[in-house]
This record gives C-alpha cells, structure tokens and sequence, in this order.
C-alpha cells in the first residue's frame, strides 16, 4: 500500500477502530488483503499501539475523579526525563504523561474513585520521588471531548411556546 493511503488507513482507524477490513478496503479502494496486511504490518512495527475505546463512565454513573498534575523536576543525574517519566507511568493511576514546556516539566492525568485518593497518590507517590520539586494538581471539573470524541449531546434548547 502507498504511503498516501497508509496514511489515510491510520487517520480512518485511529477514529474508527472497529471498522472492518472490508470496508476499509472499499473506502481506500485497495483489497482486503492489502490493508489486513497493512494492519498487521503496523502493529509490529508499534505504529499501531492499541485500540483505544473512549468511555464515558458518567453515563453509567460510575464516579470516578480526574486530575491533571503538573510535576516541577530536578534531574539529579544523567538519566534525564525519559528515566523519571517511565517511572511516573508505571503507576496504575496514572493515565497520560508528557513532558511539555513552560513553569512545569512534566503533566501527568491520572484517576483515582474520589479527590482524596488522588490527593493521597500525589502526597504519597509521586511528591517523595526524590526528582520531584514541585507539584500542582488541577481536578477536572468536566469532560467535553475526550481523545478526539465528543462526550455530550447536542440537544436543542427547549423553548417555550409563545402565546397571544
């Protein structure tokens, strides 16, 4: 497959993953064995991750607490961040990190079942690493969009009929 149309496969997949093959194929205008070839070939070579499902857990109404954490780091010896971060992931609360510029080092999102939670991860695993100086933990009050999805209805406004 084209690197073209390699490309437009991964933009299709990454949005919709549960696609299937044949209409993948139809939608590029290649075969069938050519993107499940392609598909495969992606994953081993770890271009392909994961397949990702974006769940919204408040419409189930399962609570959980989001916070975006951001890490002041001092790198004490040659490892640099990519030591600090792999650490940082290891962590089951955790749900992202980046290394980003500006005042902080790194980002990190995690989760935990209430405020508390998170705020004993943050004071109890992540502020003792011996990298970190600083922390600022912001809780998510709402999610709008969510990896690229969505996470609310566009209802209309109901409006009240006017009479005379």
């Amino acid at each position: 497959m084209d690197d073209d149309r390699l490309k437009e496969l991964l933009e299709v997949v990454e949005h919709s993953p549960k696609i299937p093959p044949e209409e993948l194929a139809e939608m590029l205008g290649v075969s069938v064995s050519e993107v499940t070839q392609s598909l495969d070939e992606l994953e081993e070579r770890g271009v392909i991750r994961n397949y990702k499902a974006v769940i919204d857990w408040d419409a189930l109404g399962e609570e959980y607490v989001y916070a975006i954490i951001e890490l002041k780091v001092a790198l004490e010896d040659r490892s640099g961040y990519d030591a600090i971060a792999k650490r940082i992931a290891g962590f089951p609360e955790v749900r992202s990190v980046h290394l980003v510029s500006g005042d902080h080092d790194l980002s990190i999102t995690v989760r935990g079942r209430s405020m508390k939670s998170v705020a004993f991860f943050v004071a109890e695993k992540i502020a003792p690493l011996k990298e970190i100086r600083g922390t600022v933990t912001h809780f998510v009050l709402k999610a709008y969009k969510e990896d690229g999805i969505i996470l609310f209805d566009d209802e209309r406004p109901k409006r009240l009929s006017i009479t005379p």
